[in-house]
């Protein structure tokens, strides 16, 4: 098999995602993976998950994200998988992701918040209130800050390490991206402790 560049924060969370997954969805589903980067993680949750069909996608304002497409697709092949779509270009910034009527039973974006500006929250938020099939969830996924539960040193020296190299970037509150998803018509309807001092937030509708 062709060597292809490799995550390894994906490689060891991706079996305790999937573990999250099959216990909060239904058997089966159509799912729009936010910044696949390199395909780790919607090549295992196809395998895992095979009744669901995968549609991986990622932004490409750098080179190398424009490479990560040609990764997925890539990785993708390698698999065999007949459950996973070609990876599209897709930027939570604009204005409209798909036509209407486009929806999902899964929007899954693991690992983004953190290292993207601020504004991606609210933008992933309201695209995915647009495109959340009737009970559908989004379901978010990495390390977040929390008023109430001290934070690790691990994740202390990174929000720092992430901050100098882009003051743009940090770890976020998990009660300012839920603000976020609250004025957008979201509601929190699970918080999952991960290893690794991580969390799977599970997202719904919220209920008039």
């Amino acid at each position: 098999m062709t060597d292809l560049p490799h995550s390894a924060p994906a490689e060891r969370n991706k079996q305790p995602i999937l573990d999250v997954l099959r216990k909060v969805l239904p058997a089966r589903g159509r799912a729009l993976e936010i910044a696949s980067g390199t395909g780790q993680h919607v090549v295992w949750f196809a395998t895992g998950m095979p009744q669901w069909t995968w549609q991986p996608s990622d932004a490409q304002a750098t080179q190398a994200q424009a490479d990560s497409l040609a990764t997925i697709g890539a990785r993708v092949v390698q698999s065999g998988l007949g459950n996973v779509m070609p990876a599209l270009l897709l930027d939570v910034m604009a204005p409209q992701w798909f036509d209407q009527g486009i929806e999902f039973d899964l929007i899954f974006c693991a690992n983004m918040l953190h290292i993207a500006p601020w504004a991606t929250c609210a933008a992933l938020m309201q695209g995915s209130v647009h495109h959340l099939a009737p009970g559908g969830v989004l379901i978010t996924y990495g390390p977040y800050l929390e008023d109430d539960v001290v934070t690790s040193e691990g994740n202390v020296a990174f929000d720092q390490s992430l901050r100098e190299r882009n003051p743009a970037w940090g770890i976020r509150r998990r009660e300012d991206v839920q603000q976020q998803a609250e004025r957008a018509g979201l509601r929190l309807l699970q918080r999952h402790a991960m290893p690794a001092n991580n969390l799977l937030l599970v997202w719904s509708r919220a209920t008039v």
